[in-house]
């Protein structure tokens, strides 16, 4: 029976992980198809507009021609006009000449004979028409004011749509999450040369797989990236993931993203023991409070038993200090056994607050051992309340009320080789 309902839970729970990722990727599917018909709209409207500044320049081009041919024309017609008038008035004073000089040759008189002679001489001798050029100054050829636009029809009729590079690949495998940093690699399906730069982008997340369209923070993108890999240094690890994907621009156009990628960033996740704190810090679920009168009761300590949790601390209340004096060390081979949540279990004015201790394997996050006692010895992990701060010591480095503990008791003159040990 027992075996058998545990079948169940199995099956209920893959069944609601898997429901769970088909909605996902509707609310994709929907996000994307709303997404195309968005896109599809301003692209239509950049290509109403980029057609229009074509058109544009075509008839600014076309008007500035027109002009051309014009002026061309009024220049001509204007020079050919001038030079008409100019033969006109000559053939006119011609034909007068002539006409003068044929009745002259009636006239029987040689004076009068030989006057008109004279006379019709010096008018030849200054007439235009002797003196005017019978060539036109201007052709009624136009042809160098014609088009001829087959070169510019071709260029047009190859008119596409920009070339678009294709998105990258996010190599896991060369990822690295460490010491509050993310190193993310990734390449190209194949060469290009026509890349400008890149762009990543990120967010934090609790979930794992696809990025979740609802209910997740937005993206920050970090921009002008020239290599194939970026490192994000002094992030808070507080999420249990990160989403990362990647696209590539040319001097144009971005092109698609890449697959986003889900890196784990182990969260630090850790609850405080309001049931072993010292009695003058008031512990709750999301605070740890100074409490100068030291007014906290056992009661309260047997509550925060029951009701310990893991919780995010998100806020520290920093009251006055009073003078109460802090506790006094005794030697730990003469002090008496320490009574769980009395003063004589701290040390100088260590403020500290204890969880159950509990070692895991970081990679396959297995339970390596976890323990409950009373220790001897400082152990660390913990959290100390130190003016007004709260502050975790994860065995790196050795905090000096521990340190001056340990050369006094232990006659060492370091101890930061005995509490890696410990704490590995």
């Amino acid at each position: 029976m027992d075996s058998q309902k545990e079948a169940l839970q199995r099956i209920i729970s893959t069944l609601a992980n898997k429901n769970d990722e088909i909605q996902n990727f509707i609310d994709t599917l929907s996000q994307t198809l709303k997404g195309v018909q968005e896109n599809s709209s301003n692209v239509l409207s950049e290509l109403d507009e980029e057609f229009d500044s074509l058109y544009s320049i075509l008839d600014e081009v076309k008007e500035s021609m027109i002009n051309s041919i014009k002026q061309e024309q009024a220049r001509k017609s204007q020079e050919l006009q001038s030079q008409l008038s100019q033969c006109n008035n000559a053939l006119e004073n011609s034909e007068e000449l002539l006409e003068f000089a044929t009745r002259s040759l009636d006239i029987k008189e040689p004076e009068e004979f030989s006057k008109a002679a004279r006379q019709i001489k010096d008018r030849v001798t200054m007439a235009s028409a002797f003196r005017l050029s019978l060539k036109p100054k201007v052709s009624d050829n136009m042809t160098h004011l014609m088009v001829d636009f087959s070169q510019e029809r071709q260029m047009l009729q190859t008119l596409k749509f920009l070339p678009v590079p294709k998105a990258p690949e996010i190599d896991p495998v060369e990822c690295l999450v460490a010491d509050n940093s993310v190193t993310v690699a990734w390449r190209m399906p194949e060469e290009d040369n026509k890349i400008d730069h890149f762009i990543l982008e990120h967010r934090k997340t609790n979930f794992d797989g696809l990025p979740r369209v609802k209910d997740e923070r937005c993206w920050e993108i970090i921009d002008n990236i020239k290599g194939t890999e970026y490192t994000l240094s002094g992030l808070k690890f507080d999420s249990k993931y990160m989403n990362f994907r990647v696209r590539a621009c040319n001097k144009a156009v971005a092109g698609e993203y890449s697959d986003p990628v889900t890196l784990e960033t182990k969260a630090l996740n850790f609850s405080l023991d309001n049931s072993s704190s010292h009695l003058n810090l008031r512990v709750e679920d999301t605070c740890v409070e100074w409490d100068p009168t030291g007014g906290k009761g056992q009661e309260n300590k047997m509550k925060g038993k029951e009701n310990k949790g893991s919780v995010h601390v998100t806020s520290l209340k920093k009251h006055t200090r009073s003078g109460t004096p802090s506790p006094k060390r005794t030697s730990i081979g003469s002090r008496p056994p320490a009574v769980r949540g009395s003063r004589d279990r701290f040390t100088g004015e260590s403020y500290t607050v204890l969880g159950q201790l509990s070692f895991y394997d970081a990679s396959s996050k297995q339970l390596l051992y976890s323990f409950k006692t009373k220790f001897t010895q400082p152990v660390l992990p913990g959290f100390m309340v130190w003016c007004g701060g709260l502050s975790l010591n994860t065995g790196m480095q050795v905090p000096s009320a521990v340190r001056t503990l340990q050369k006094s008791e232990n006659g060492m003159t370091g101890s930061a080789s005995s509490l890696n040990n410990v704490t590995q």
